[in-house]
């Protein structure tokens, strides 16, 4: 029975994982509509520019919440020996 509650589990948070997603056509069009809004013009290179920030800037918060569970939010627990006079 513990088997089939982590299969359900794991299936339920799939699920919600791929119900967030985006192809990647409307990430672009999401895009291009953020860099329009912002002033400028597509086929420009300031539009280019503007793209290639936005993405930046979404591989490094991607990074940066991938690696934030291992190493910023664990206590840190050093041990040390008992002194020996």
């Amino acid at each position: 029975m513990s088997k089939m509650l982590i299969r359900l589990a794991a299936l339920a948070a799939t699920a919600l994982f791929l119900a967030g997603c985006q192809t990647a056509a409307e990430v672009r069009a999401n895009d291009e509509g953020k860099c329009r809004a912002y002033g400028f013009r597509p086929n420009t290179d300031a539009f280019a520019e503007c793209l290639q920030r936005i993405d930046l800037d979404r591989r490094a918060a991607f990074r940066a919440t991938r690696m934030e569970p291992f190493m910023w939010n664990q206590p840190v627990v050093i041990y040390a020996r008992p002194r020996r006079h």
